[in-house]
């Protein structure tokens, strides 16, 4: 098996490349995208591309699966154009786009895509455990979320147009772990956190382990299908250890975040707060069923596993 990974520079791959390099199925990895490789291995062949190359099918030849990570996520690799959103749908949405039609090209026969829970949206009335059958309703000015959920609103046209290619889409939760985006640890392991207007609220994200071995999974199937893939047994906000609650509601928090992350890179965007307002939690019995896929961590382990930095 052939495979070509997008955003092979990025956090979720420096978990994966070495796992996909151990597999005994897996003769060659394609590492592609706009920066060098994190790491060199025999197998490994570099391709430094952009997904929005109008000439990418020529990178996918000879592929049979593509895993496509490729996003901006917290657009702090944007450097100066961090805020510029249309860049941000550029290349999040458009250049997802041009990699499904180029993998369709290039006959490719499986593609791995790595979308998000946060093409859900945080809403009040969200039912206890979301399922795959949920509409995608992204939450209004966070660009993340209004992406994913752009490339999944196309995607369910796409494919029924082009049946031929089985796309294979992992609704992940908030990865953490080692690799993981710092600030997203951040929420979910700091000692320090904010007054929530609910206390209860049931937090949930899955280890990053957890999410390379549903790719993997996904890779094996090798069949179209949607999967939320997230930790298991979700706990209350008030319940995370921490040292100290801040007293301060998280509508001020908000508005002092969109206050300063104009002239700051070191905070995401404003929306990644803002979904602690309500619950986020999905159901993952369809990937523990069809994908045979069974996270190792629950979510206080997860958060254990990152503060004992593993």
């Amino acid at each position: 098996m052939r495979v070509l990974v997008t955003g092979a520079a990025g956090h979720t791959a420096r978990a994966l490349l070495p796992v996909l390099l151990a597999d005994p199925d897996i003769e060659q990895v394609v590492a592609l995208d706009r920066h060098p490789p994190i790491l060199g291995h025999p197998r490994l062949s570099p391709v430094q591309a952009d997904i929005r190359d109008p000439d990418l099918p020529r990178h996918l030849e000879g592929a049979d699966v593509v895993i496509h990570l490729a996003f901006i996520v917290l657009a702090q690799s944007l450097g100066r154009q961090r805020h510029d959103r249309a860049l941000m749908r550029a290349i999040n949405v458009g250049g997802s786009r041009n990699l499904f039609r180029a993998a369709r090209q290039a006959g490719v026969r499986q593609v791995v895509y790595t979308s998000s829970v946060a093409a859900y949206g945080a809403w009040p009335d969200n039912p206890a455990r979301i399922p795959e059958t949920q509409p995608c309703r992204p939450q209004p000015g966070f660009a993340y979320s209004e992406d994913k959920a752009a490339v999944e609103q196309w995607l369910d046209t796409f494919t029924g147009q082009h049946p031929d290619l089985a796309v294979t889409r992992l609704r992940l939760h908030a990865v953490i772990g080692p690799h993981a985006q710092a600030l997203v640890n951040a929420i979910a392991t700091s000692p320090v956190g904010l007054r929530l207007p609910d206390p209860d609220l049931r937090i949930q994200c899955v280890h990053e382990e957890d999410a390379v071995s549903a790719i993997l999974a996904a890779l094996h199937y090798g069949q179209k299908g949607i999967f939320n893939i997230a930790a298991p047994r979700p706990i209350p906000w008030q319940e995370i250890p921490r040292r100290l609650t801040l007293p301060i509601p998280i509508a001020l928090a908000h508005r002092l975040h969109r206050m300063v992350w104009p002239f700051t890179d070191a905070l995401g965007d404003p929306g990644w707060l803002w979904g602690l307002r309500y619950p986020l939690v999905v159901a993952t019995q369809p990937a523990e069923t069809e994908l045979a896929w069974q996270a190792r961590y629950d979510v206080a382990a997860a958060i254990a596993q990152v503060r004992a930095g593993k």
